[in-house]
């Protein structure tokens, strides 16, 4: 239930078919040409004053290129916006946005613009350089040209040492990034370092900014607490009033008499005073703890986010090198894949978020004075840019745009957009009824049901065009290998056998539950990748396996002409010889004895609500029957307070569990499984603690994948560590699921709407094309 971040990034499987709105795809795409930049940028004039109405969740009115946090405010900030890169429909890069490319996709050819062009090259001593060349033709929705220096200024600001945005530019080994951004903190930062205790003289901060910040930190957290207890309460899982029992349900255990101020209190104790998302904001209930301090400090709250120098700091970054009004040069200290993803900024107007006079390209100054992002900040709701439309206001739940006329591929077909607040019970029905043109409804099986009643039987019809994609990420059962193996050695092959055991019989029943829970909306997957990456096996593939398909000696377990029955049969058999070869004592078909370090009884976690409201459910309750006929006991613990099972998976004490990852459009696998076994094992790699994999091999294939940009190389270096990840049997690759938009077909004509939509290029890639019936 807890609605932390890090609980959100592995809770994609709890959320069923819920699509973002600017990535939704199309099942049945009407080949069409992209619009290439307009000459003139005249109003088309077919412009309507009827707006089109899209129905959106709730926005946190955080509408900026540099601090939007939800995927819905993101979407209204790039409405407004252009970012210095664009991608095609499988998110690759278009490296020739000025003068056009084209690519072909799903047998037919699109041609792509974009603001800039980028040379990368590769040098000897190890450094790249990124060269862009932009169009010199762009102009801001108030007439005021683009030039390469409001790229530069956008840069700077992302890599501002006071800069808290989702944006992680500055990390990439940009040279002279880190001399740039060290030597200097925020004022708050070096308040919350100090602690609360005593004031201690300094030439950081005074006395009273101190006590001034500490009493808005403790006001803002009992108010963070209380935003907790209310949406326990809401959910019915604590009485109104009750401290106590709310703050059970989020995994925290007070007396009972508690009050919002002692919740807080044990937050703190459990991560100090962190305010990042690995730290107490991890427990927020919706709204950061961070949102709840600037609103207590109100118009205070920039002097604490300011920066002070505390050392010695670069003035410039070297690495970032304007070459011409048009043109500049980003150097790498290295060859990263990932890097040209971050590098593809939006950009952002000079003179509407910073202060022109304060840019000086050749004397360090970049629009505003380092480690001071008012002025940034102060514009975070009325975002402003070159994008299609024009940001007109946000009120009553209501995000009102107007067509920017100057947009470099051409006005917009329809004058007004309105991005409405709408509950999700409510966004099926408002395009039924006519209140919603476009939406993301949860594409439950009740979805397809009414769906198809509305159109007289069928998806698509003359009421609703349904658009699917598959969602970017995929559902997974996992083992933790520090919990299951045999002789405390997780790396063993006797351990590994003891998980493969598992996983031959988890896998064996894919298929039936899947089918079960989706329909024709999700699909089996055979390896631990979302299938929308570009580095997913697929079965045409030289290698290409069923998961978990193989006995102990290597040879296939099923046959084409085999019944479901024999199949679940014959995986029981090739567990049994898994079991045996990792050390089980097996009599007459069943378990009687486990090795050292192995049990007869394990336990898996899956958040369910209690009641198996999950798509590997039936998956994990077939194989702990099948397993129990052989005398293994597989406990289903269907949790109802979900916090439970992140809090487990932390201290590493959950044997298997049900979840699902998120991905991105690069399939780096670093975060999800590189262990550094030589800097602190397994514990010390981004997730893989939960997982525990210990493999130097597996480590150096990741890092050989994102020292290269040669997709054919990584494909295959990806296939070698996918295939690391199944040995190590920790991973159990379940399903692919897919997202919906739906539109009004009475009202939009589809005609215009994006063809070939994916989920890399949503619908709003070719906003200014669309037109209402």
């Amino acid at each position: 239930m807890k609605s932390s971040k890090k609980f959100l990034a592995l809770l994609l499987a709890l959320m069923m078919c819920v699509g973002v709105l600017a990535g939704c795809g199309n099942s049945t795409p009407a080949p069409a040409e992209s619009s290439a930049p307009a000459e003139s940028a005249e109003p088309a004039s077919d412009n309507s004053d009827t707006p089109l109405v899209v129905g959106y969740s709730p926005f946190s009115s955080k509408f900026s290129p540099f601090f939007a946090e939800t995927a819905y405010d993101q979407d209204v900030a790039s409405m407004t916006a252009i970012s210095l890169l664009t991608s095609d429909r499988t998110g690759a890069i278009v490296y020739n946005g000025i003068e056009g490319e084209t690519i072909n996709y799903n047998g037919t050819d699109y041609t792509y613009y974009g603001p800039a062009d980028l040379v990368v090259t590769e040098n000897a001593d190890g450094t790249v350089y990124y060269d862009f060349t932009l169009r010199d033709d762009l102009v801001f929705s108030d007439g005021e040209p683009v030039t390469i220096d409001d790229v530069i200024f956008s840069m700077y600001v992302l890599c501002d040492p006071t800069y808290d945005g989702a944006s992680t530019l500055y990390a990439q080994p940009i040279e002279g990034m880190e001399e740039y951004r060290s030597g200097m903190d925020t004022r708050q930062n070096l308040i919350l370092a100090a602690g609360p205790d005593a004031y201690a003289e300094n030439e950081f901060y005074t006395e009273d900014q101190y006590n001034t910040f500490w009493a808005a930190f403790n006001a803002a957290g009992e108010k963070f607490a209380q935003e907790i207890i209310d949406y326990v309460v809401a959910l019915g899982y604590a009485e109104e009033g009750n401290v106590a029992a709310a703050a059970s349900a989020w995994g925290y255990e007070l007396a009972e008499d508690a009050t919002a101020a002692d919740f807080f209190a044990a937050i703190v104790d459990n991560y100090g005073y962190d305010l990042s998302d690995d730290g107490i904001n991890a427990e927020t209930a919706g709204t950061s703890i961070s949102a709840f301090i600037e609103a207590e400090l109100g118009d205070a709250a920039d002097e604490y986010k300011a920066g002070v120098q505390t050392g010695e700091s670069a003035a410039n970054i070297s690495g970032i090198q304007k070459t011409g009004d048009y043109s500049m040069r980003v150097v790498t200290t290295k060859v990263d894949a990932t890097a040209i993803y971050q590098l593809g900024v939006t950009i952002a107007p000079m003179h509407y978020y910073g202060d022109v006079s304060l840019y000086d390209y050749d004397n360090n100054s970049f629009g505003f004075t380092k480690g001071d992002l008012s002025s940034v900040r102060a514009k975070t709701t009325q975002p402003m840019g070159a994008g299609p439309y024009k940001f007109v206001k946000f009120e009553n739940g209501v995000v009102n745009f107007e067509a920017n006329d100057l947009y470099f591929q051409g006005a917009p077909k329809t004058k007004y957009i309105n991005f409405l607040e709408t509950q999700e019970a409510d966004k099926l029905n408002g395009v039924v009824t006519g209140t919603i043109d476009i939406t993301d409804p949860s594409f439950s099986k009740d979805t397809v049901a009414a769906v198809e009643s509305a159109n007289g039987g069928t998806l698509n019809g003359d009421v609703i065009t349904v658009n699917t994609v598959d969602n970017l990420g995929y559902g997974y059962i996992g083992m933790c290998s520090k919990v299951m193996n045999v002789g405390g050695e997780p790396d063993s092959e006797a351990s590994k056998n003891l998980r493969k055991a598992f996983g031959t019989i988890f896998s064996v029943y894919r298929d039936v539950a899947i089918d079960s829970y989706y329909g024709e909306r999700a699909s089996v997957i055979n390896y631990p990748i979302s299938n929308t990456s570009w580095a997913a096996p697929q079965p045409t593939d030289d290698g290409y396996k069923v998961a978990f398909s193989v006995d102990v000696d290597g040879n296939d377990i099923y046959t084409s002409d085999m019944t479901a029955e024999q199949k679940y049969e014959a995986a029981k058999q090739a567990a049994l010889g898994y079991f045996e070869a990792a050390g089980y004592t097996v009599e007459d078909g069943k378990l009687t004895a486990a090795p050292e370090g192995a049990a007869l009884e394990y336990e898996l976690w899956i958040p369910g609500d209690g009641v198996g409201d999950h798509p590997s459910f039936m998956v994990c309750t077939l194989a702990s029957d099948a397993l129990k006929s052989i005398g293994m006991n597989l406990i289903i613990n269907d949790l109802t307070n979900s916090s439970d099972l992140w809090t487990a998976l932390d201290a590493q004490t959950v044997a298997m569990w049900a979840a699902a990852w998120g991905a991105t459009v690069d399939p780096d696998m670093y975060q999800i499984y590189y262990a550094d076994v030589a800097n602190g094992g397994a514990n010390a790699g981004g997730s893989n603690y939960m997982y525990a994999i210990a493999d130097e091999e597996l480590d150096q294939l990741i890092l050989d994948a994102r020292a290269s940009t040669d997709q054919t190389y990584r494909k295959a270096m990806y296939k070698a560590c996918l295939d690391i990840v199944i040995d190590w049997a920790v991973e159990i690759p379940v399903y692919q699921r897919q997202n919906a938009i739906i539109f009004s077909t009475e009202r939009v004509n589809m005609d215009t709407v994006t063809p070939d939509i994916t989920t890399f290029y949503g619908w709003m890639a070719e906003v200014q094309n669309i037109e209402l019936n």
